[in-house]
């Protein structure tokens, strides 16, 4: 394989109307040193059809077919398979801009190892996109620019999955694709926290996320909010927790419960606490609900805020600094 080469992971299952697109955008990159292992997961339609085409016209495209169902046994196939120096993710229905491939090359050269590189990422057609995708398209692309996007991994996944490259040797000190933990994109990039990898940024559209009612994202069970709960609190509990330190959940609405029900089950200690003087004194699964003014009387506490209205959390902000309470150090947005 020669030196540089970028291997590209993509899995593909029922795309086959969104694939010319995908493939022609990677044949096009000005960076030409790839190769690309796609991964047919059981796919129904053409898709399969579509890559051997694409194959047997240039040899950089690898295809396989997976013996086993699900993203993550297609991630770890295509993987076992490559060879190359760098690693990226493709997805199959989406498109790369020409110099993507590259600029991360470029960048993850300049930083060196220890590094995972991302980029902005726009969401198309415009015209379908919904109004709760434009929200995270706008939050993710805000926060990629401060290059400190791991502040707020416990928020919503920080790195998008299609959009990431870094050094094999990385990749495998990070565990690669073998964890079987859903949503498999956000257990990588916690893993990339973990691993104390620093995060660098391109700042340019770096790749165009395709929206339609078929994404995996909008149907599959492993990417529900119960499954995005339960992947932040296990994190949360294994990097951030300090035994010696009263945890407090902070909120009872939807989220809030959630979070109970979790930490409940794993048998977790902590003080729940709301900003609703209704709910004072009342037992919610089993659990005391007191007063937020509590917290002065604690010393040094980890707070879970489960609070999700844009406009009670500058209010909690403001509360935590009177408190002289630290963000990322005393209170984290869950």
């Amino acid at each position: 394989m020669p030196k540089g080469c970028i291997s590209i992971l993509m899995p593909v299952k029922n795309t086959a109307i969104y694939l010319h697109e995908c493939l022609n955008s990677i044949l096009n990159q000005t960076e030409t040193n790839w190769e690309l292992f796609a991964v047919n997961d059981h796919s129904t339609d053409d898709s399969f059809s579509v890559l051997q085409a694409y194959a047997d016209k240039d040899p950089r495209i690898k295809i396989f077919q997976s013996t086993e169902s699900g993203i993550i046994p297609a991630l770890r196939l295509a993987y076992a398979k490559s060879t190359g120096e760098y690693i990226t993710r493709m997805d199959s229905d989406d498109i790369m801009p020409a110099h993507k491939l590259g600029l991360m090359k470029s960048k993850l050269i300049t930083e060196g190892k220890n590094t995972v590189v991302t980029g902005l990422v726009e969401y198309f057609p415009k015209e379908e996109i919904g109004e709760g995708y434009l929200k995270y398209q706008k939050w993710l692309n805000k926060l990629t620019k401060t290059e400190e996007s791991f502040k707020d991994i416990y928020r919503e996944c920080v790195i998008a999955s299609p959009c990431w490259m870094l050094h094999r040797t990385d990749l495998d000190m990070c565990e690669a694709f073998e964890p079987n933990n859903y949503p498999e994109d956000y257990d990588l990039v916690f893993r990339f926290y973990k691993y104390g990898l620093k995060l660098k940024t391109v700042p340019e559209i770096l790749h165009l996320w395709r929206d339609h009612d078929a994404r995996t994202s909008r149907n599959h069970e492993h990417y529900q909010d119960n499954s995005f709960y339960r992947l932040k609190l296990n994190y949360f509990l294994e990097l951030e927790r300090d035994l010696s330190r009263p945890l407090v959940l902070w909120g009872t609405g939807t989220k809030g419960k959630k979070l109970a029900r979790l930490l409940n089950k794993l048998n977790v200690k902590y003080i729940w606490m709301c900003n609703n003087n209704l709910k004072y004194g009342q037992v919610v699964l089993g659990k005391p609900i007191v007063n937020y003014e509590l917290t002065q009387d604690l010393v040094n506490p980890q707070i879970i805020v489960s609070v999700s209205s844009p406009k009670a959390q500058p209010i909690i902000n403001r509360y935590m600094r009177m408190m002289d309470l630290e963000k990322y150090r005393h209170y984290w947005f869950l």
